[in-house]
């Protein structure tokens, strides 16, 4: 009895994917290819963006934050601040350029501008030449977002499209894992400039599988290279932005968006809880130095868990809502519900000077479970915008809400580098590295609070 019901269940399984395969096969999947490109792009973004934190004694040993050590924090932080601010600012204006000259283009454009800026960082000379880069490297690195979320719109059915978004998006993890083992390497058998070099070309590469392999639906269609019946299935429950009378609806301004509460959670939920991902992005390599003593390709196995364990978040951050969701539960109560579990478990970052004084392998992860929180939080914030705003508006709250995120980046960073440098010059760092880490906790609870009085429940808004 037990060989048949084995037998029987891999026949089952086989039927099983043999339909699945067949309905690829009638359906067609270069869909799934224009998905592999965003995903790689993505992958690339993260992986230029993390280069710095990454060379940070190198480039201090190099002479690039000046000559006084005393002030290399500081010097690290306007640095970083140089990014963030470039990305605030492309935040704001990308998305509506990229809508203006269209998906192939504009990706494009984003992605040769990150590139050739990733480059131009190892001709940089000094604290003034490298902000400079680092401008030109935050301004077309906010570009992939819009664009990202625009190619998923374009290619994909609603039933399908946050699956293939949460997908290219995952990218952000596996290049933020791919940075501590690549960088360091590289800049230990080629010197520092050749990791900036290095992994600038490779979004040149990824241009020209982008130049070969998209277009839009209509225009593959048109060569010939999809199916009717993937077209169809793209298309399949396309939204109409008409109104009632048949004319084209207009998008909302970014002033009359600001005059609905509505907007202001989403900014403060981003202002108050992005800088933390902010801080672990640009700092964690630096606090495993200053803490125990890592350097170089020993950062590469810490670093790598911590976003191995992002990933986690990212993903089971969407499955939690849902669960409550198919058990009943209405969406506002159960985003709000995983909101508030999400914003519990960065709480652990207070123990994480502790518990690391007795084994790093505890501050390691303690950090792994607060990104993992951060992902998972951020992946049910960006929902609530598609929750209270029509399609129409998603673009422009997105891109206001971004922006808040990236100040706050700003607001700590400065804050980090003032701190790290007074306490270190005080002699223990430490204390500055456990201030930080108090915000970083209890940021998630605030925002969580600030968004609940503002907006007691996410329903959709009826925009004139």
């Amino acid at each position: 009895m037990h060989e048949y019901n084995m037998h029987f269940r891999n026949c089952l399984k086989s039927i099983i994917f043999n339909i699945h395969m067949n309905s690829l096969k009638k359906i067609g999947n270069y869909r799934w290819t224009i998905c592999a490109l965003v995903f790689s792009a993505t992958t690339i973004n993260y992986l230029d963006r993390q280069v710095v934190s990454l060379l940070k004694p190198e480039l201090e040993a190099a002479g690039v934050f000046g000559t006084d050590p005393a002030h290399y924090e500081s010097v690290y932080a306007n640095i970083v601040i140089a990014f963030q601010l470039g990305f605030a600012g492309g935040m704001l204006i990308l998305g509506r350029v990229i809508d203006k000259i269209g998906t192939k283009i504009g990706y494009a454009a984003s992605l040769l501008g990150w590139s050739l800026a990733a480059i131009g960082h190892a001709f940089a000379k000094g604290p003034m030449g490298f902000g400079i880069a680092r401008v030109a490297l935050g301004v077309p690195e906010a570009g992939n977002y819009p664009a990202a979320i625009k190619t998923t719109a374009e290619w994909f059915p609603k039933k399908e499209r946050a699956l293939a978004t949460g997908i290219a998006i995952s990218g952000t993890n596996i290049g933020a894992i791919l940075a501590p083992i690549v960088v360091p390497f590289i800049a230990v058998t080629m010197g520092w400039q050749w990791a900036f070099i290095i992994t600038g070309a490779i979004g040149l590469l990824w241009l020209i599988f982008w130049r070969i392999l998209y277009n839009s639906p209509e225009t593959m269609l048109a060569k010939g290279k999809i199916q009717q019946t993937e077209y169809d299935h793209i298309l399949s429950d396309k939204e109409e932005t008409v109104a009632a009378d048949g004319s084209a609806l207009q998008n909302i301004s970014w002033f009359k968006l600001l005059t609905y509460k509505q907007t202001w959670a989403f900014f403060f939920g981003k202002l108050l809880t992005d800088p933390v991902w902010w801080f672990i992005l640009f700092w964690l390599p630096a606090f495993l130095k200053e803490q125990y003593g890592l350097k170089g390709t020993q950062l590469s196995f810490p670093i790598a868990l911590v976003y191995t364990m992002t990933t986690v978040g990212s993903i089971f951050g969407g499955w939690l809502p849902k669960y409550f969701m198919d058990r009943g539960m209405d969406a506002n109560k159960a985003r709000k519900r995983s909101m508030f579990i999400y914003a519990i478990f960065p709480l652990s970052v207070l123990t994480v000077q502790y518990l690391g004084s007795f084994n790093m392998w505890f501050a390691v992860i303690i950090i792994g479970i607060a990104g993992s929180a951060h992902q998972a939080w951020s992946a049910n914030i960006f929902t609530t915008v598609s929750d209270m705003f029509p399609k129409r508006a998603i673009a422009s709250v997105t891109g206001i809400g971004g922006m808040a995120g990236a100040v706050g980046g700003i607001l700590i960073s400065k804050s980090a580098g003032l701190l790290f440098d007074h306490y270190k010059a005080m002699g223990d760092i430490r204390i500055g590295y456990g201030i930080i880490f108090m915000i970083c906790a209890s940021a998630y609870l605030v925002a969580w609070l600030i968004m609940h009085l503002l907006v007691p429940k996410f329903k959709k808004l009826a925009l004139e």
